[in-house]
Formats: C-alpha cells, sequence, structure tokens
C-alpha cells in the first residue's frame, strides 16, 4: 500500500479529499490522508487553512516529510492558482503567461525544483476549487433548492469557455466570485456545499471537464505501480 498525504488550502478542499478522494483512491491501494497548510503559531498553538505565504507552506511541508519518511510514502498538494502567494517560485513567470496550463506546469514544475524531494507530486488547482463545480452547474439543486435561474446563469456562464478550467482569476469573475453572486448563501457554506456539489456531478464528470485535475488524479492513481 502506497501512504498518500495531500496538503490542502481550506476546509472545503480537505473535506473534498476525506468524502471523495480517499475512497476512490483506496480501490488504487492508495490510503489518503490530507491537512491543512499552516497559517502561524501563537503560544505553542497552530493555526491552519489558508496560504499566506510559499515560505510558511514550504517549512510546514517539510516538517511532514521529515515526521514520515518511509519509502512508500508520497506527498501532493490541492492549491489555488487564484491568488496564489507572490513569493511562490516562478510566480513572475508564470504571471506573464497567457495560458493558465501553461501558468500552472511552470509553477508546479518550479514548485517540484524547489522543494527537491521526489516523493512530492505537486498540484495546483485551476483557479480555484470552485472551478470544479462549473462542471456541472445544474447539481447546485441539491443543496440551494428552488435557485432555477441562478443556475441556468451558472449554465451560460460555464458555455463561454470549452472547459471550467479556463474560467479566468479577476477579483470579480473568478468561479467562486461568480458562484456567489448569483447564490449569496454559498459563501458561508462553501465548505461543507462544495464537496456535496462535487459528489453530485461526480469524479468521471468532474475529470472528463477538467483535463488538469483529470491528470492529477491519474497520477496518484498509478503511485502503486
Amino acid at each position: 500500500m502506497v501512504r498518500l498525504h495531500m496538503m490542502v488550502e481550506g476546509q472545503t478542499e480537505e473535506t473534498f479529499v476525506k468524502t471523495m478522494l480517499v475512497e476512490h483512491l483506496g480501490f488504487h491501494n492508495i490510503t489518503a490522508d490530507a491537512r491543512l497548510v499552516e497559517t502561524s503559531r501563537k503560544k505553542g498553538k497552530i493555526y491552519r487553512g489558508g496560504m499566506t505565504t510559499y515560505a510558511k507552506m514550504k517549512r510546514d511541508l517539510e516538517r511532514w516529510m521529515k515526521e514520515d519518511k518511509n519509502a512508500d510514502t508520497r506527498f501532493t498538494t490541492m492549491f489555488d492558482l487564484y491568488k496564489l502567494p507572490q513569493d511562490f517560485p516562478k510566480y513572475g513567470e508564470a504571471k506573464k503567461g497567457t495560458d493558465p496550463y501553461e501558468r500552472a506546469r511552470i509553477l508546479e514544475d518550479a514548485f517540484a525544483e524547489d522543494l527537491g524531494d521526489r516523493r512530492l507530486v505537486p498540484y495546483i488547482q485551476l483557479h480555484e476549487f470552485e472551478t470544479l463545480l462549473f462542471s456541472d452547474p445544474r447539481k447546485f439543486d441539491v443543496v440551494f433548492i428552488g435557485e432555477q435561474q441562478a443556475l441556468r446563469n451558472l449554465q451560460a456562464a460555464r458555455a463561454d469557455f470549452s472547459s471550467p478550467e479556463l474560467i479566468d482569476d479577476g477579483d470579480a469573475t473568478s468561479p467562486s466570485k461568480r458562484i456567489i453572486t448569483e447564490i449569496p448563501a454559498y459563501k458561508d457554506q462553501k465548505s461543507s456545499a462544495g464537496p456535496l456539489i462535487a459528489a453530485a456531478i461526480g469524479l468521471l464528470t468532474l475529470r472528463r471537464e477538467c483535463k488538469h485535475f483529470g491528470c492529477w488524479l491519474k497520477k496518484l492513481t498509478a503511485l502503486h505501480t
């Protein structure tokens, strides 16, 4: 069995991993767990959730890697490209690009090189978790009943892009902001509603609609070979 540790940015991603990915990876002889990235330490207490700087995240990940040096252990990440900290390796170079997939590739490669540990499978989500939910906006009705006009508007927004992963990272037009504009209640319910909607959509559709996400999941399921 391969043991896979996943460092994630927020509670929404943590719940998504635990409710969807852990079971899926288990079918491939991989035991997986998730942990929120550390943000600060005060009086001996560790606070987690939200990546404030690359430097802090790197120290946290390196600690975890030292805690588990087993040869069968692997590590991966689930961080948003949206508002990624500017001290991330090759952030400036990636920012200049117009192709989101190339931007993510540059950052992931730079991350792997900077960390220098072959056990890492870096992943940066295009552009944030809510991107995945645009794979089928109709499924928002499993949580938000009676919001049919909002769902139609989200469907129309999705239709403007060949893939949900191409929805931009503007302050007012990122996937999460588009959702909150149509369904304001999502803002306070995202950590529970997001994973429920993703589960209703299903991994098959998520992987088909979001090729970068699908490629990452393919890499993870191949770790046991």
